[in-house]
C-alpha cells in the first residue's frame, strides 16, 4: 500500500522584485513528496480568482490531490513578498488576510487526515484563529504529525510554539529557530545536539530534525543521532530548499529507509534545490542520487 501525506497550511505565490512563484512551505513539501512518489494531498484555501486557478492547475498537474482544496469567495489568493539578499538568502512579507487564514477542518479534511499515514503542519497558518482552530481539530485524529516549524516573525509567540511542539511526533527546525525556540524554554544549554536533546524531553518528541544551511543537519531518531555535513553547490536561492529537504527526509524514513541513508538523501536534495532558482524546480530521484554521488 502507498504511503499517504496530507499537508495542512498556507498555499500562495512568492512574489519575487522581477518575477512570481508558486510556493508556500505545506505546498512545496506535498509537490516534493508526490514526485517522489508518495500519494499526496493538500489542505488548504485559496480566492476565487486567476492566482486561484493557476494555484489549482499547478497543484493538479503535480499530482497532488485537490479535492481539500477549499474556495473562498470574498478573501484572495495569498501572496508574499520575498526579498534576496547578496548570499541568495531570503525575507519575506506576508500579506493578511488571504484565503489560506480561513482553512475550513471538513470532514471531507477530517477523513482525509484520518486515513493517513502522516500530517505535515507549520506554524504559520496558525495566525488566524480560524485556521488554527481547524489545524486543532485535524490534529486529533492524525496517526502521526510532522511539525515544520517554519517561523515567519510576527505570526508565533512562545505559547504557540510550545502547543505544537508537544502535539507532534517530529519536529523540524533551522538551527536559527532551534536556538531561538531554546532561549524561549529557558534551555541551559549552548551546542546545538544539548539544545536538541533538551527539546526532546520538554516536549516529549521522539524524532527531530535540525537543518543547518550549507553545513547539511542533524537527525535524532530514536534516542539516536544522525548527520550529514551538507554538499557543496553555488547558491541560486534558498527558497524551498528546506522544504525539499524534509520532504526528501520524510519520504525516506516513512518508507523505512535507515535514518543516515535518509538524511544523506535529504541533503542531497535540498542543495540542488538550493542551487537552482525557485522553491519547486524539478529534480528527479535519479539526479539526486547521482549527484550525491559526485
Amino acid at each position: 500500500m502507498n504511503t499517504r501525506i496530507v499537508c495542512f497550511g498556507e498555499i500562495l505565490f512568492d512574489v519575487f522584485p522581477s518575477h512570481r512563484k508558486i510556493g508556500g512551505a505545506p505546498l512545496n513539501v506535498a509537490a516534493r513528496m508526490a514526485s517522489l512518489g508518495i500519494d499526496t494531498q493538500i489542505i488548504s484555501r485559496i480566492g476565487d480568482d486567476e492566482a486561484g486557478k493557476e494555484l489549482l492547475h499547478f497543484i493538479d498537474k503535480n499530482e497532488i490531490n485537490t479535492k481539500n482544496i477549499q474556495i473562498d469567495s470574498s478573501l484572495p489568493t495569498g501572496e508574499v513578498l520575498v526579498q534576496l539578499d547578496e548570499k541568495g538568502s531570503a525575507s519575506y512579507t506576508i500579506n493578511y488576510p488571504v484565503a489560506w487564514d480561513k482553512i475550513e477542518a471538513t470532514s471531507e479534511a477530517q477523513n482525509a487526515v484520518k486515513d493517513a499515514d502522516a500530517l505535515v503542519f507549520g506554524s504559520l497558518a496558525c495566525r488566524d484563529i480560524t485556521s488554527y482552530l481547524s489545524l486543532l481539530s485535524l490534529l486529533n485524529v492524525a496517526k502521526y504529525k510532522i511539525f515544520d516549524t517554519n517561523l515567519r516573525p510576527p505570526f508565533y509567540n512562545k505559547e504557540l510554539l510550545l502547543d505544537l511542539m508537544e502535539k507532534a511526533d517530529f519536529i523540524k527546525f533551522n538551527d536559527d529557530e532551534l536556538y531561538e525556540i531554546s532561549t524561549y524554554l529557558d534551555s541551559p544549554y549552548h551546542s546545538l545536539e544539548q539544545n536538541i536533546y533538551f527539546i526532546a524531553e520538554k516536549t516529549n518528541t521522539p524524532h527531530i530534525c535540525v537543518t543547518k544551511g550549507s553545513h547539511g543537519a542533524v537527525l535524532l531518531y530514536n534516542k539516536q543521532l544522525f548527520y550529514n555535513s551538507g554538499y557543496k553547490i553555488t547558491v541560486a536561492d534558498t527558497v524551498g530548499a528546506g522544504d525539499s529537504f524534509l520532504a526528501g527526509l520524510l519520504t525516506k524514513l516513512l518508507n523505512r529507509v535507515e535514518p543516515q541513508k535518509a538524511i544523506d538523501f535529504a541533503c542531497g536534495l535540498g542543495a540542488l534545490v538550493a542551487s537552482k532558482v525557485g522553491a519547486n524546480p524539478k529534480i528527479t530521484e535519479k539526479a539526486i542520487i547521482k549527484f550525491m554521488n559526485i
